[in-house]
């Protein structure tokens, strides 16, 4: 197989979370498992940091990895979902994982992969974890995908665990509290490991601290930081949360004998796309009209990016919108503007929102616009009917802006 047929099979032949929605999801870690014993156990073999939470996660480990990056250690990356490239998810020093590696992988495995029955992510964690130990990574940052206790990357013994925060996001897997969804998250606090917890509720800290009080883990909170925060090249205002999970990390790990100076950090902040190519965070991809695209998709991301959105200075607001099915409309939609011309559009996924269902349910909330058979569709009109002086926004779901981008 060639890469593109590679992809084909990955995608097609057995589930993705990512497109399909909760029919992927498996309750339990034991093709993981499988897959790791036989791969020789890879994830053993460099050390790991392991990063959860409903929003930030993946800022939070791009950061991460820049600033290790910066202070000469080699690198590995793994993220969820891509953008625009699979390899995108897999990455050493910035650098995606080769075409022929993933092709090899599936080649050498797939009589396995196929017997076991495996998910999508299940075999993208084990591609990612055997990559990282034939390239002898000094240390791999690692991004749950979702959820943390039955997360297929759960596997790691890290040398630190940070938890970005907790929203409503996948309730039909983690539970409709504050509380059920921190005990899930909290699943990745490993015994004597310490654990960075970036943003608190009444409901959470109690469930944070009961688990590493069993698993003798020392807790840090991100909020307790009081040193200077440096600025990043990542410009939404939701980022200083992020920032502030990633100092407090840092800190945690000069004081496992990590050598990271003040400029290794300030250099890894200020270089996170050129570091790792990180998209989709509040990127601008034009000036004259401004056009801006976030990959924030649920209600605790959109407060933030629609928050900034509000500060922006402009003649007429567009928004080309659209969103997965398993989103909870009531919640997310009050928070978009009125005064915005809307033009809805659906990702070409299964998991997306009929646009048609998307356009009744934002009128419900006086969201106005015309509804268009595809995201790029959306856009160029978008982009035709706006003035220089306008502002142009791409959001909603991971998938429109991947379809953009």
């Amino acid at each position: 197989m060639n890469y593109t047929e590679t992809l084909d099979w990955l995608y097609s032949k057995l589930p993705m979370y990512q497109r399909e929605g909760k029919t992927a999801f498996k309750k339990d870690l034991t093709n993981i498992t499988a897959l790791s014993k036989h791969l020789d156990h890879p994830e053993k073999k460099f050390e790991s940091i392991h990063v959860a939470g409903t929003n930030g996660k993946g800022s939070t480990s791009h950061m991460l990895a820049s600033v290790l990056q910066e202070a000469g250690y080699k690198v590995g990356l793994y993220t969820s979902p891509h953008l625009k490239d699979f390899r995108e998810r897999i990455k050493i020093k910035g650098s995606c994982i080769r075409k022929n590696c993933v092709i090899n992988f599936v080649k050498r495995n797939r009589n396995f992969l196929e017997k076991q029955g495996l998910s999508f992510f299940e075999m993208t964690v084990g591609m990612a974890f055997e990559h990282f130990a034939k390239q002898k990574v000094d240390f791999a940052i690692i991004e749950v995908g979702l959820g943390g206790r039955l997360d297929s990357t759960n596997i790691i013994s890290p040398i630190l665990s940070v938890i970005t925060n907790i929203g409503f996001d996948h309730t039909q897997f983690l539970g409709n509290s504050f509380a059920e969804i921190a005990f899930e998250k909290a699943g990745i606090i490993k015994s004597n490991t310490p654990v960075v917890i970036g943003e608190i509720h009444t409901e959470t800290l109690p469930i944070f601290k009961k688990i590493a009080k069993e698993k003798s883990s020392k807790v840090y909170l991100a909020e307790n930081y009081s040193k200077e925060i440096y600025p990043s090249d990542l410009k939404g205002s939701y980022q200083r949360h992020n920032i502030k999970t990633v100092l407090q990390s840092i800190a945690v790990l000069k004081e496992l004998q990590l050598t990271i100076s003040i400029k290794h950090v300030k250099s890894g902040l200020l270089n996170v796309v050129k570091n790792t190519g990180l998209l989709g965070r509040w990127q601008v991809l034009g000036i004259k009209p401004k056009i801006i695209c976030d990959i924030a998709h649920n209600k605790e991301g959109l407060h933030y990016t629609l928050n900034q959105l509000s500060d922006e200075k402009y003649d007429q607001l567009h928004i080309v919108l659209g969103v997965v099915k398993d989103k909870n409309l009531s919640t997310i939609l009050p928070l978009f503007p009125k005064n915005a011309i809307y033009y809805f559009c659906q990702a070409q996924v299964p998991r997306a929102l009929d646009v048609t269902r998307l356009r009744q349910e934002a009128k419900e909330y006086s969201l106005l616009g015309r509804t268009y058979s595809s995201v790029v569709k959306a856009f160029k009109e978008a982009k035709r009917n706006a003035n220089p002086t306008d502002l142009l926004y791409i959001g909603g779901s991971t998938f429109v802006v991947a379809e953009i981008l």
